[in-house]
């Protein structure tokens, strides 16, 4: 396994993180304690969840496993969106964020969140009031990095900005979308995140499964083939349900085949690739699904590859329209 620095920090993190959303859910205990197990083995030591994934169940069972060794792992865990039928439990406030770390750090077992991220912008509450409040959760040493997930660039530089002014802790990290099929990260986020010094851990490597093959296009569009989110999950459906997704799933399963490779582990070791990717998160509901995206690390990315690669999908186009200069 490959160490680097998260961003400014100088945490070392493997160059692989595993988000643990199966825990407790898709994955029942035996299989999460062998998911864990698995990527210890391999040298994995950051640990990815959220407060709402299983309802609770995820961190629970993270927080158990990680009990012996929880000095050697980095977790990052996440915040804002509902965790209760009560309108005051979801959002960025302070009156929820305080009590959703507290709760989190039951759950984890665990007396700080290396970690934690605001799980979404939330337009209803003042930037300042949510980052006064991770600035107050770090100065009781409740959690050591503030981060940001779903968060557009414009977005980001402004927290940095009032971090900046207020005197507080700057974001540390970002979690957007970034696959394949999925490339607007690349326009602003990514290259804001190398300028500014932010490490990146982008989630959905394999766009929901889509690129590790076991799908086929159906018919009348859609999926089918294999079980999974795209067959079960109306807004995986959504999200890369256009014609065009399927194309690049069988292109990079065909490229796959001539490297020698399983898809997954291309598609993961594109994703790794970019200078401005700390660490893709891997997700599996088994040890089968999890070996490919674990071996992403064997495929020789060169820049060659990588450009090949890449024209299997629809460059994003650039921020702004002058594009036509060359510099």
């Amino acid at each position: 396994m490959e160490y680097r620095a998260l961003g400014r920090t100088g945490v070392q993190v493997s160059r692989l993180c595993f988000g643990t959303m199966s825990f407790g859910g898709d994955a029942d205990e035996a299989t999460s304690r062998a998911l864990f197990a698995r990527c210890r083995d391999a040298g994995i030591n950051f640990f990815d969840c959220a407060d709402v994934y299983a309802g609770g169940k995820s961190e629970q069972l993270l927080g158990k496993f990680m009990a012996g060794a929880r000095d050697e792992l980095v977790i990052a865990t996440k915040a804002h969106f509902g965790t209760g039928p009560a309108p005051t439990s979801r959002g960025s406030t302070r009156y929820h964020l305080v009590r959703a770390v507290e709760a989190s750090l039951k759950r984890l077992n665990t007396d700080r969140i290396d970690i934690l991220y605001l799980h979404h912008f939330d337009a209803n509450t003042a930037l300042d009031d949510s980052l006064k409040s991770l600035e107050l959760l770090l100065q009781q040493g409740k959690i050591s990095y503030p981060a940001a997930s779903n968060f557009s660039a414009w977005q980001t530089m402004r927290a940095l900005g009032i971090a900046e002014r207020r005197g507080y802790a700057p974001l540390a990290c970002l979690q957007p979308m970034y696959n394949l099929a999925k490339r607007q990260a690349e326009v602003e986020i990514l290259p804001m995140a190398i300028e500014m010094g932010l490490g990146v851990c982008s989630y959905s490597p394999l766009a929901g499964g889509l690129l590790t093959g076991k799908y086929t296009a159906a018919a009348a569009g859609g999926f089918s083939g294999a079980e999974g989110r795209l067959v079960s999950n109306t807004m995986y459906q959504a999200r890369y349900g256009d014609r065009l997704n399927h194309e690049i799933a069988a292109g990079l399963g065909a490229l796959a085949r001539e490297l020698g490779h399983h898809p997954a582990s291309v598609a993961v070791a594109w994703v790794a690739s970019h200078p401005g990717i700390t660490a893709p998160i891997l997700g599996a509901r088994n040890l089968e699904q999890l070996e490919p995206s674990l071996k992403a690390l064997d495929v020789p990315m060169t820049a060659e590859l990588r450009e090949r690669i890449s024209k299997l999908s629809p460059t994003p186009p650039p921020a702004h329209d002058r594009s036509e200069e060359k510099r």
